[in-house]
């Protein structure tokens, strides 16, 4: 009997999966293995947030083989060891596994290849399964490396054909011989933020489905704002791959008009911060562009910053709404990383692994790479260019809503005033129990470009 292993790493989905369908059209029959590896821990990338989900989305993923007539095989420790100990107890010939774009993920593959070459065991790597285009598949004409702008990414990205998008199977044969660990569970951990959302294929497929129906009428025009909410909230689907970026990108492209080519813009920025990450893997903890930038290390206004008690609304309304969610809004990111990098002149990588410590949707690429734009050490093709956080929380947040929301001592503060609670009268502000600017406003209008009316 003809065995192959499908080896699961960020594609948890029965849907739309080229990984485990070469599996099943190469075999009689499959292991699906997901390896608890043990590398991903040491890294300090297996955090609490994304345990909780990997946990749903496994969970899942083995309830939808098991209605196939499957199971999903789970094993712990090294990566390659384990691959290997699964491909001698099933006499399995082939492994598959979708390619990645990390450091890691290339270093995996190359250790898988050189290992199962000894045990005359085939490793075959499947592209486009994690993305809508793989890193690599579209390149300058002049450089032939990658794209270092987003704009002349995006104009190759548009005019590419993607490969069609492919139905779950309808039966996977699974060796009964194969043990597998128990399934983790996200009752077990400790340290998860209590409005992390469910995870797994069947939730991220009811979100897209509903969102696609009515949430994306005016993403064009309401992504930016901050109390609105009207983003797609399937970053973190995307990340673990229960959700197709190749679907999502089709199911996009048939919708048509403004709001959907707004989404397809936010879909192949992720593609293009993955391309320039597999050119240039140090990216992920070194500068892009060499910025020299000043950084200081002043331990009480990273402290404050983290516990989001900065003293501005809008900075300490993103980092509780990070801290209670294990997400946050994407303008509330780039608020955030502004005022740690632009204002505080904290090093972007002290930002990022925060950011990477509570994040669901800690995606390497996509959170390194957006760190140095908006550090300036990126590939933003303005790397001087600051936001001012008050001018900035009164255009998308005009109102203080989303403040209000997050930052109950500021409830009673009505209207923009909530974001400079600092001209209040001394009275009110004793009541508040609001903390006190960590930098004098006046600081900051001094060295930012723009300037909030009122401020």
């Amino acid at each position: 009997m003809r065995v192959s292993i499908v080896l699961f790493t960020a594609d948890l989905r029965l849907h739309d999966n080229p990984v485990l369908r070469a599996a099943l059209r190469g075999a009689d029959a499959v292991v699906p293995l997901f390896v608890v590896d043990a590398g991903v821990r040491r890294a300090g990338f297996d955090t609490p947030n994304r345990r909780a989900f990997l946990a749903d989305c496994l969970t899942d993923l083995d309830q939808g083989l098991s209605r196939l007539g499957g199971r999903l095989v789970v094993r712990t420790g090294d990566v390659v060891e384990q691959v290997c100990r699964v491909a001698d107890e099933a006499g399995a010939r082939r492994v598959h596994v979708a390619r990645g774009a990390s450091g890691y993920a290339l270093r995996r593959e190359a250790r898988l290849r050189a290992a199962l070459e000894d045990e005359r065991c085939e490793l075959r790597v499947h592209d486009a399964v994690t993305t809508a285009l793989a890193p690599g598949s579209v390149t300058p004409s002049d450089t032939g490396d990658h794209f270092a702008l987003f704009t002349a990414y995006f104009r190759r990205w548009e005019r590419e054909p993607l490969r069609a998008v492919l139905g779950a199977p309808r039966v996977v044969r699974v060796p009964e011989r194969i043990r597998s660990d128990d399934l983790p569970s996200r009752r077990d951990l400790k340290g998860v933020s209590p409005g992390l959302a469910r995870g797994g294929e069947r939730e991220g497929r009811r979100r897209f489905k509903a969102w696609l129906a009515g949430a994306l009428d005016g993403y064009a025009e309401r992504r930016a704002d901050l109390p609105a909410d009207a983003t797609s909230r399937l970053s973190a689907h995307l990340h673990f791959g229960t959700l197709s970026a190749v679907e999502l990108v089709h199911r996009a492209r048939k919708a048509g008009g403004a709001d959907a080519g707004a989404y397809l813009r936010q879909l192949a920025l992720r593609d293009f911060h993955r391309q320039v990450l597999a050119a240039r893997p140090r990216a992920s903890w070194q500068d892009y562009r060499t910025r020299n930038a000043p950084w200081r290390g002043d331990t009480e206004a990273i402290a404050a910053w983290r516990a989001g008690r900065t003293g501005y609304p809008v900075v300490d309304a993103a980092m509780r709404q990070l801290r209670y969610e294990g997400w946050m809004h994407h303008r509330a990111r780039l608020l955030a990383a502004s005022f740690l990098t632009r204002t505080l002149h904290i090093d972007w990588r002290v930002g990022a692994r925060h950011f990477l410590d509570l994040l669901v949707d800690g995606d390497v690429a996509n959170n390194q790479l957006n760190w140095q734009w908006v550090a300036g050490t990126g590939t933003d093709p303005r790397p001087d260019e600051v936001r001012c956080p008050l001018a900035q929380a009164h255009r998308f947040d005009p109102h203080g809503t989303y403040v209000r929301r997050w930052v109950p001592e500021l409830a009673g503060v009505e209207g923009p005033a909530v974001h400079r609670p600092w001209r209040l009268p001394e009275e009110t502000r004793s009541r508040l129990d609001y903390a006190e600017p960590i930098v004098a406003p006046d600081e900051v209008l001094a060295h930012h470009h723009e300037a909030p009316s009122g401020a």
